[in-house]
């Protein structure tokens, strides 16, 4: 599977404002009506970002978020140069993770 994940991570009046997009379909599977699977399910479970490495956001995801997700949020205590790495994992077991410094 291709994926690509992109993030920038920008300090503004005291806050850092992430915003992550991340590429992956997303897709919640396919039944037929008698239960048969005709599509395995294939979504992100779970997201995660640490700020110089401490754990600050995670969030745990289900079938019900669209194709090529994108998120956004803020934190505080950042500084220009410091590190902050999102990761997520897909329930097939597939992983991508992306370090930015704060701009």
């Amino acid at each position: 599977m291709s994926t690509k994940t992109r993030m920038r991570a920008k300090l503004k009046k005291g806050f850092t404002k992430v915003k992550v997009l991340i590429k992956h379909p997303m897709k919640p599977g396919k039944e037929d009506k008698a239960g048969n699977i005709i599509e395995e399910p294939h979504f992100i479970e779970e997201i995660t970002c640490e700020h110089n490495g401490e754990l600050i956001m995670s969030a745990d995801l289900g079938a019900g978020v669209s194709a090529d997700p994108f998120f956004a949020f803020e934190f505080e205590d950042g500084k220009a140069g410091d590190l902050v790495k999102v990761a997520w994992r897909d329930n097939q077991g597939n992983t991508d993770e992306v370090v930015s410094k704060i701009k």
